[in-house]
């Protein structure tokens, strides 16, 4: 999954198979992430609760656990 924070849209899309996350939001202490997850919730609709990052806390490019 990539991630693209200052976008000017939030939102998720799927391209070439693969997660693309945009969010509006800058990535200073964990707001990007915040973001991301609540997205990331409401485009699989399950719980925030329920998504963690796994790897790429602070990178770009993120894997992350649903369950």
């Amino acid at each position: 999954m990539r991630v693209t924070p200052h976008a000017k849209q939030p939102k998720v899309v799927e391209e070439n198979g693969q997660l693309r996350v945009y969010t509006n939001v800058a990535p200073e202490k964990g707001r990007a992430n915040d973001s991301v997850i609540e997205l990331l919730a409401k485009y699989f609709n399950v719980p925030k609760s329920q998504i963690k990052i796994v790897r790429g806390g602070t990178a770009r490019d993120k894997v992350i656990e649903i369950g």
